[in-house]
């Protein structure tokens, strides 16, 4: 419901979740079960029957056809795609309303506004940061107490 399937498809879902959860130890767990316990190629051929439709439904419910109760790919890609826009309106909103220009950018960038000083200073100081953590991963931990090896030979 929250990314927009609406209340047929909560139903559907619901309305899923209460048949195939009995229906999956009726029609899977048994037979498989019957089968290794009594060596019955009826039963092993009820399961791959079943298994078979089980995933011709999977691959139903992946591609997300609206309005069956599932939310597969189509489901997925509408609800981030509106996302998106929702999110690129909001951006470039603010963008606007704050003044930005293209032409502000290009004077930004022909002044050397990201010659500043602050911001060299920050980006050494976290380019450093990051260096001496490598390092320090890289470098073997020693104990301080001496090992006793020595100790348990005769």
């Amino acid at each position: 419901m929250i990314g927009g399937g609406g209340v047929t498809n909560f139903g559907m879902a619901i309305l899923w979740l209460i048949l195939f959860t009995p229906c999956s130890y009726v029609c899977w767990f048994r037979p498989i079960y019957k089968a290794f316990k009594t060596d019955s190629s009826f039963n092993f051929m009820a399961f791959f029957f079943v298994f078979m439709a089980q995933v011709a439904i999977s691959i139903i419910q992946s591609i997300g056809i609206p309005g069956w109760g599932v939310c597969g790919w189509l489901a997925t890609i509408a609800f981030f795609a509106v996302l998106s826009s929702i999110a690129l309106t909001k951006v470039h909103n603010f963008y606007r309303g704050s003044g930005g220009s293209l032409s502000k950018a290009q004077e930004e960038w022909a002044s050397g506004a990201w010659k500043n000083p602050h911001v060299q200073q920050a980006t050494q100081q976290a380019a450093l940061g990051g260096v001496q953590g490598a390092m320090q991963q890289n470098q073997p931990q020693y104990s301080s107490t001496p090992s006793s090896n020595y100790d348990n030979q005769m």
